[in-house]
């Protein structure tokens, strides 16, 4: 991406916003789910969190990740629109590989999943909430400490476009 960046205003500006709008939707996530959502390995959880973003969503960590990506890969205007098509049809496809597994263990582990499927979609968010019994409250710092090295890849990709983009000029 870096290679054929050629990043200009807009396309900074259009970028940054798809792409905070999907760090923020994983800090909102992390902040719900904590910092299980990191692990890699054996597909698992300790508990169903169906409040917060999951509410709207049941995968708000990956939808995230896609408009991260995406956002940016429009900032860096790299072979536009190839490279973002393709960034968000390799995720949505890895995606749901990964959640088709994760959905069998949820299944075979919490009595409220059935529900909780039938209810929220796994990708695209509805617009009203989920009602669960939950009462899990979002934890802030914890989702700060959890999310410190998402932030600052985003922020030093940022950065490293916007002085791309002072020193290649438009193209």
């Amino acid at each position: 991406m870096l290679l054929f960046a050629h990043p200009t205003g807009v396309s900074l500006a259009v970028g940054f916003l798809i792409a905070a709008l999907g760090e923020s939707i994983r800090f909102w996530g992390v902040s719900y789910a904590g910092s299980e959502t990191r692990t890699t390995g054996r597909v698992g959880g300790t508990k169903l969190v169906t409040s917060g973003p999951y509410a709207h969503v049941r995968n708000p960590l990956y939808l995230g990740n896609i408009l991260l990506y995406a956002g940016v890969g429009v900032m860096s205007n790299a072979l536009e629109p190839y490279l973002q098509i393709g960034a968000v049809i390799y995720f949505w496809f890895q995606y749901s590989a990964i959640v088709t597994l994760e959905e069998e263990y949820l299944a075979g582990t919490f009595s409220e999943w059935n529900d909780y499927q039938r209810s929220v979609p796994r990708f695209i968010p509805r617009l009203s909430s989920y009602t669960s019994g939950s009462t899990l409250m979002p934890d802030n710092s914890r989702a700060l400490r959890s999310e410190r090295s998402s932030l600052l890849a985003f922020g030093s990709i940022t950065c490293i476009l916007i002085v791309m983009s002072f020193f290649r000029g438009p193209h």
